[in-house]
C-alpha cells in the first residue's frame, strides 16, 4: 500500500535545483567528452550515454539513498512515491495513449527545435547531438554504441529519472503551485536536458502527458514504460541502419 505519511513539500528554491542540477552537470560533461569520443571514431551519442555513467546515475540514484539513509524511511513507499495499484487494463490503455499523444506533440511542434537551433549556432557543430546515423561512422563504432544505448539510454536511465523525477521530485513539489504542478515539472524536466536546449519546448509538451498520468493515476511505473519505449525508437532506428551496413 502507499505510504500515507504527510509528505515535506520542497521549496522552490530546492525544487528548481534538484530538477536541475544534475543536468547542469550532465551537460558540462557532455561538451567536454564530445571532443573525446569524436576523436576515437564514436558519434556525440556517446558522450551522452558517458555522461550519463558518470553524472546521471550517480547522482539521481546516490541522492536518493542518501535520503532513504537519512530520513531511515523504506526506498519504496518511503522516498519513492506514486506506488499505487492500477488495474492491468489501464497500462494497455495508457501508456499506447500517451505514446500516441506525445508523437503527435513532437511532430507538432517540431518546427521550435529548428528556431530556436539557430539561438545556438554558435555551438561548433560537432556538439549537437549526432546519433550516428549519416554513414560516417563504422559498423563496429556503431554497434558498440547502440549495444550501450539499449543498456543505459533506453533502460536504466529512464528507470532511474523516473524514480527520481516522478518517484521523488514530482509528489514533493511546492504546494504553491496549486493546479500548475504538473505543467512546471514538464517544463524543468525539458530544462534538465542541457544538452538539446533547442527542444525545451517539444520535449516540455511532450512530456506532460506522462507527467499528468502519473500524478493522477500515483503511478510510476505508467511513466517507466512510457519513457523506456519512447527512448527506444531512436535505437530500432540506429539498429536498422547498423543492419543494413
Amino acid at each position: 500500500m502507499e505510504n500515507n505519511d504527510v509528505l515535506t513539500r520542497h521549496s522552490m528554491l530546492k525544487s528548481l535545483t534538484l530538477h536541475l542540477l544534475p543536468g547542469i552537470f550532465a551537460g558540462v560533461c557532455y561538451f567536454a567528452l564530445v571532443p573525446l569520443v569524436k576523436s576515437n571514431g564514436f558519434p556525440s551519442v556517446m558522450a551522452l550515454i558517458l555522461a550519463g555513467i558518470f553524472v546521471l546515475i550517480p547522482f539521481e540514484l546516490g541522492f536518493l539513498i542518501l535520503q532513504k539513509k537519512a530520513t531511515g524511511q523504506n526506498f519504496f513507499y518511503g522516498i519513492i512515491r506514486y506506488l499505487k495499484k492500477v488495474p492491468t487494463w489501464q497500462y494497455f490503455v495508457l501508456i499506447p495513449s500517451i505514446l500516441i499523444i506525445t508523437g503527435l506533440l513532437f511532430k507538432v511542434l517540431s518546427f521550435t527545435s529548428g528556431f530556436l537551433q539557430t539561438f545556438f549556432s554558435w555551438l561548433p557543430s560537432d556538439m549537437f547531438l549526432d546519433m550516428g546515423l549519416d554513414g560516417d561512422y563504422s559498423k563496429l563504432k556503431l554497434t558498440i554504441t547502440y549495444v550501450l544505448f539499449l543498456v543505459l539510454i533506453v533502460l536504466i536511465l529512464p528507470t532511474i529519472e523516473e524514480l527520481y523525477f516522478r518517484g521523488y521530485l514530482l509528489p514533493r513539489m511546492p504546494l504553491g503551485l496549486a493546479g500548475w504542478t504538473e505543467i512546471v515539472h514538464s517544463g524543468l524536466f525539458a530544462l534538465y536536458h542541457t544538452w538539446t536546449p533547442w527542444m525545451i519546448i517539444v520535449r516540455a509538451f511532450g512530456v506532460f502527458p506522462m507527467v499528468y498520468a502519473v500524478r493522477r493515476k500515483e503511478n510510476i511505473l505508467i511513466g517507466i514504460v512510457t519513457h523506456c519505449l519512447l527512448n527506444s525508437i531512436d535505437f530500432f532506428i540506429g539498429l536498422i541502419l547498423i543492419l543494413n551496413l
